[in-house]
């Protein structure tokens, strides 16, 4: 826009100032500076709004603008509220009188008002509190741009529950800002309707950001300004101050990298996180027994070496990792993998409060100690499932076709045993608390003997832990709760996870892991085992004579050159004991049924009328003669 001084040759009085507007080509604009008694009866044909001085009028024809309408700028570079095509721009149209003027980009031709409203940087409604302090949930949070307390006025968003400001931080909320991380360019305040990364913080966030479009880097408001210093005593004691850098580093606190901006402990000479100066000092992990401590390293003169619990990479015992800190136990994992999902693990505020948790865990042994021996074992038990006592043995005196009345596998290892009648228990099936809290969540399970039911993460009706040794595989095997590949064991993908080799690719689903070392079928005279792999390119079941895949795990005897599939081996309820309990919905049966392997005679089934001789399920009345397969409740169970 070029502007002219029409007496700068002519005359010498300065007090008329003339412009030449592009939307004015015709005639210049001639300033008038005050207002006449009279008033200007006129609106202004930049923004339509009733005409007033300062303004400029085209003394030839009935043409005026306001003097801030005509020296708004002809282009505007990143629009906050047009970021599609910010590199390109926005243009001043001119249009007829209306209530306000108008950009239109040159691409899409979007028109865009140009009075933007501080307001107008957040994609939500803001909510307006003038006397926050009268609101006891906002008395413990900050303003997220000067971080001080919420004394003032203010305005937050519902959506958006970091976004709190005060009133006269959004009033003066700058729109460009040089910034320490990022000297190249300045930062424009900007807003999107999606989620972006935050450069400084390393999180996803919503809401207005300064951005560098450019560089395509983008800093929240809440990390434009942080406080310099940071003290939170229930995660260290000492202040952390604030570093500005922009070079990368490994953070003291969760081994991995961090960029542009740390905190740093001068008295601990340590370097971290912004994010991690936060850090809970305890938690209590699902996936252990123990409360777990955040360490910034591990001094220990045994080991050199340790595996995460979790993904069983190695832990650099140097850098910070959570740790077990009783007697003997050696459960180490990295931070952010027992960070990752807030449902696995609770806060702990202290360790009184572990020690709770430990005296509560204590009070639910199923066992009650009758004998021990020299070593402080018990060698003589009372188990709340059995109403003799238990002796304990390690071998049996004879073999016999049996199975544990716990867990339903073969009687193998050391056991408990009862002199009074034939009932079986592992030891570690024995010492089991009658309450545990389950690995995958953050919730207590009770242990019941009597009645089963399927599990509603793994589908199955036998428990397992996350970390466990398996026959067919020479590594330790986790659970990995991203897992989607195929099982080594059946060929079957594992929609829900996997438990996995962190040295090879190696991985077995519940079902695979839970299958016994051996079982005894009708068909061979020998207890079948479980094998690994076949050499035979061509493979068939000798129980329903279907191909089977040599690749995947059978059962089979060597004596007799026998093979079979799996679920034709062991059926389909593997680990439940004859005359256990299951409820089931009033539409299918009134009463509860038990399970049986066998039955005499020839019953009907009450769902299908064929004949029953195998896995049963029996009404629990005796005056009640309802009898159904197992597989005609397979919509039941």
């Amino acid at each position: 826009m070029e502007m002219k001084n029409e007496n700068e040759n002519e005359s010498h009085d300065e007090s008329v100032q003339q412009i030449q507007h592009p939307f004015h080509k015709e005639h210049p604009l001639v300033l008038v500076a005050e207002q006449s008694n009279k008033g200007l009866k006129a609106h202004c044909h930049g923004c339509g709004e009733l005409l007033s001085a300062p303004c400029f009028t085209c003394i030839h024809c009935n043409y005026h603008l306001h003097k801030q309408c005509a020296e708004a700028p002809i282009k505007i570079h990143n629009h906050p509220l047009h970021p599609k095509h910010s590199g390109i721009g926005l243009f001043l149209r001119q249009r007829p009188i209306s209530s306000s003027r108008v950009y239109g980009c040159a691409l899409c031709k979007e028109k865009r008002n140009i009075q933007l409203s501080k307001h107008d940087i957040h994609q939500h409604p803001l909510t307006f509190i003038e006397s926050p302090m009268a609101i006891d949930v906002l008395k413990r949070l900050n303003c997220c741009w000067c971080h001080e307390p919420l004394t003032d006025a203010i305005f937050f968003c519902f959506d958006c529950p970091s976004f709190i400001i005060h009133k006269k931080c959004l009033d003066e909320l700058p729109t460009e800002i040089d910034h320490p991380t990022h000297r190249l360019h300045p930062l424009i305040l900007n807003r999107s309707n999606s989620d972006y990364l935050c450069n400084l913080c390393q999180k996803q966030q919503s809401g207005p950001f300064y951005s560098c479009s450019l560089c395509h880097f983008n800093i929240n408001v809440e990390c434009a300004w942080p406080r310099s210093t940071v003290e939170d005593k229930s995660c260290h004691q000492h202040l952390f101050s604030l570093l500005w850098r922009q070079g990368s580093f490994i953070c003291d606190a969760c081994g991995t990298e961090g960029n542009y901006i740390s905190c740093i402990c001068l008295k601990c000479c340590i370097e971290v996180h912004k994010k991690c100066t936060s850090l809970p000092h305890i938690i209590k992990f699902s996936r252990h027994d123990h409360c777990i401590f955040h360490k910034y390293f591990l001094q220990t003169q045994e080991l050199t070496k340790q595996d995460c619990k979790i993904c069983f990479n190695e832990v650099r015992l140097e850098r910070g990792s959570y740790s077990c800190v009783k007697q003997g136990c050696n459960y180490v994992v990295h931070v952010n993998c027992v960070l990752e999902d807030e449902e696995l693990y609770e806060l702990i505020e202290d360790e009184k409060q572990c020690e709770e948790l430990e005296e509560k865990s204590m009070q639910s042994s199923i066992i009650r100690v009758i004998e021990v021996n020299e070593a402080g074992e018990a060698t003589k038990i009372q188990h709340f499932s059995h109403q003799h006592c238990l002796v304990l043995a390690d071998k049996m005196e004879e073999e016999i076709d049996r199975k544990f009345d716990g867990c339903m596998l073969p009687i193998s290892n050391i056991f408990y045993y009862c002199s009074e009648c034939p009932f079986f228990l592992h030891k570690t099936c024995a010492e089991l608390p009658r309450i545990k809290q389950h690995w995958f969540h953050q919730s207590n399970a009770t242990l019941n003997f009597d009645s089963f039911k399927k599990c509603n993460f793994c589908s199955q009706y036998s428990s397992v832990a996350d970390i466990i040794e398996c026959e067919g595989h020479q590594h330790f095997l986790f659970f990995d709760f991203k897992y989607k590949e195929k099982c080594n064991g059946c060929g079957i993908r594992c929609w829900r996870g996997a438990f996995r080799c962190g040295k090879c690719r190696f991985a077995l689903d519940f079902g695979c892991l839970t299958l016994p070392h051996s079982a005894l079928q009708k068909i061979d005279e020998h207890k079948l085992k479980l094998t690994y792999h076949d050499d035979n390119e061509q493979s068939y079941c000798d129980i329903c004579e279907q191909y089977r895949d040599p690749r995947l795990w059978y059962y089979s005897c060597s004596i007799c050159d026998t093979s079979a599939h799996p679920e034709c081996v062991l059926g389909q309820f593997p680990f439940l004991k004859d005359g256990s309990t299951i409820a089931f919905y009033k539409h299918s049966h009134g009463h509860h049924l038990k399970f049986f392997r066998k039955v005499e005679g020839f019953p009907k089934c009450s769902k299908c009328s064929k004949f029953c001789q195998e896995e049963i399920f029996k009404c629990k009345e005796s005056t009640c003669d309802y009898i159904v397969h197992c597989k005609c409740l397979d919509f039941y169970v």
